[in-house]
């Protein structure tokens, strides 16, 4: 009821104008400092010091939520242009969501899908990473900020140090859902004073506000700041949002209209509505349309999801035939090299030959993996499902700087699965070939 995991979905309040579909939000690199606190909270400009640079703990949520705010005020006040816009509108900070939060805790697109839903991020010794208690780490004591490797993101003390306020209010879950009982404020990443099992990145705890007539504080609670933007920020983006709502779970709308809106069942039943005069069938047939469109989108984002696991299968296959691919080529040329000429009866190259097989066997057999692969892929999704998204996974890749060794290989990949969409031929050895050239090689 607490830590049961549930569907969620997250997307950056700011436009990354590098790159056309990409988002994202900010999100403070350390915990919020005794230093900054005192600047925000004081209006004075404390001296720095090693004391000052613990993480700001034993304030109340309030006092959080105000510091943000002065924060913000001051930054409107003097530095305004130092902000990141979103449709020419400023962002400001706030104590994060949960899932922003989690999110990038988790290592957010830094990691893969198995390692983002691990216990915790990568991480090679877990006291290398977290303070927590007992004397092989914390050893009951609050520690200064970045004294410890950041997790994927770049991100320190994520995990430990001291628990961390949300800006929303605690949910218990309901199976596949949040309950609908909002309560307290939640604390997120445990503190100096978790025990090394409760260092993972769903631990999720409920403070009250109160303690009694004060408000609750704890000398392992503090916070960390995300910089974000409103969703609503003109009348065009209105316009956009409305355009975008309209079109959201059409069966049709990756179709480049192709298909006659006829066929659109969504548009049918919306019209249908539209032309029935009795208010009760008409807020039914309405709800009909919704439902659908929710269940059409539902599909589509899951296809998306398919999609781009095909394209990360097929990238990663064309990285095993090009290392197969070219160990059969060294095996061939040194049994040509060595073999070439001698006597049948020579054990050695008895046993190379038998080695060449052996690899050409395997490598046959990857080729027709990768071949199925590909095309099953095509078959399902063809060029209309399948391009968008590859745009989409490079990006992923160019995030991850572990994956973003498979990038050639999947623009390898992609054109291996053009030649394939456009004239139907299964060219194993051409598309064994194309991956063996990838990078270089």
């Amino acid at each position: 009821m607490i830590e049961h995991s549930y569907p969620a979905f997250i997307a950056g309040s700011f436009t990354d104008s590098k790159k056309s579909k990409g988002r994202y939000y900010l999100m403070a690199k350390y915990e919020l400092t005794t230093l900054q606190y005192q600047a925000l909270m004081d209006g004075s400009c404390p001296t720095p010091s090693r004391k000052l640079s613990m993480p700001a703990a034993g304030m109340s949520w309030f006092d959080a939520v105000t510091a943000a705010d002065k924060y913000n005020q001051w930054l409107r006040t003097h530095a305004i242009d130092k902000l990141p816009k979103e449709d020419g509108n400023p962002g400001f900070l706030r104590l994060p969501t949960e899932v922003e939060w989690e999110f990038a805790a988790r290592g957010g697109l830094k990691v893969n899908s198995a390692e983002f839903r691990d216990v915790h991020y990568p991480m090679d010794d877990m006291k290398n990473y977290e303070w927590y208690s007992g004397a092989q780490s914390s050893n009951g004591k609050v520690q200064l900020i970045g004294l410890l490797s950041p997790n994927p993101l770049g991100l320190y003390d994520m995990l430990g140090n001291v628990e961390e306020m949300m800006f929303t209010p605690f949910y218990l879950n309901k199976l596949n859902r949040l309950h609908g009982q909002a309560g307290g404020f939640v604390v997120r990443g445990g503190s100096f004073q978790s025990g090394p099992s409760e260092i993972r990145s769903a631990t999720r705890k409920e403070r009250n506000y109160y303690d009694n007539a004060t408000p609750f504080v704890s000398k392992a609670t503090g916070l960390r700041l995300v910089l974000i933007a409103p969703a609503i920020t003109s009348t065009n983006r209105v316009k956009q949002l409305e355009k975008s709502w309209e079109t959201l779970g059409a069966e049709n709308q990756n179709s480049d209209k192709k298909q006659d809106e006829s066929n659109d069942t969504a548009k049918a039943l919306g019209s249908l509505a539209s032309g029935v005069g009795d208010t009760a069938l008409k807020q039914k047939l309405k709800e009909l349309e919704n439902q659908l469109r929710a269940s059409n989108q539902k599909q589509q984002e899951e296809r998306a999801q398919s999609i781009r696991a095909s394209l990360n299968l097929g990238s990663f296959l064309c990285t095993k035939l090009q290392d197969d691919g070219n160990f059969l080529d060294f095996l061939n040329h040194n049994y040509e090299l060595l073999c070439k000429d001698k006597d049948a009866s020579d054990t050695n190259c008895a046993v190379r030959k038998t080695k060449l097989g052996e690899q050409s066997d395997r490598l046959q057999q990857l080729t027709g993996y990768y071949a199925s692969s590909l095309v099953d892929s095509a078959t399902l999704y063809g060029q209309e499902g399948l391009k968008p998204e590859v745009a989409v996974f490079d990006q992923m890749l160019t995030l991850n700087k572990r994956l973003s060794g498979l990038k050639p290989f999947l623009a390898a990949h992609w054109q291996n699965q053009q030649k394939y969409l456009a004239n139907g031929k299964i060219d194993t050895a051409g598309w064994l070939e194309s991956c063996k050239k990838t990078g270089g090689h």
